[in-house]
């Protein structure tokens, strides 16, 4: 069941990262920001894109067969990335103040659920 469960937080991150790479303005565009510059479209494929595709492509590897320390290691900071996106969002909320559910609440507990499924994965 745990493959299960990695294999799913592989494919957010893959989703995610592949959205990234290819349309980054709208990737973002839900949290109101818009990449009018260059550089800023190459900064949310780098940050979204790249990372979301390195981190989906490895957890995909654990969820396929990868063992051992190796599989915990990857797992635990799969878990803690997602982990401190949603402190992130946390602190936002804390300085900006109330926030409407989507977007950021949602991917608020996307995240706590990933970070969760993955920790219950290597601990269970």
């Amino acid at each position: 069941m745990s493959a299960l469960w990695i294999g799913v937080v592989a494919l957010f991150f893959l989703g995610m990262g592949f959205f990234g790479l290819i349309a980054p303005a709208a990737l973002i565009r839900p949290f109101g920001i818009e990449l009018t510059a260059p550089e800023a479209r190459a900064e949310v494929r780098a940050v979204y894109g790249g990372f979301g595709v390195g981190f989906g492509i490895l957890l995909g590897w654990v969820a396929l067969g990868a063992s051992g320390d190796l599989r915990r290691g990857i797992v635990l900071a799969a878990a803690v990335a997602l982990a401190g996106m949603a402190l992130g969002r946390l602190v936002a909320r804390a300085v900006e103040g109330p926030s409407a559910f989507y977007p950021a609440w949602f991917y608020f507990w996307v995240e706590v659920l990933g970070a969760g499924l993955l920790v219950a994965s290597v601990l269970g």
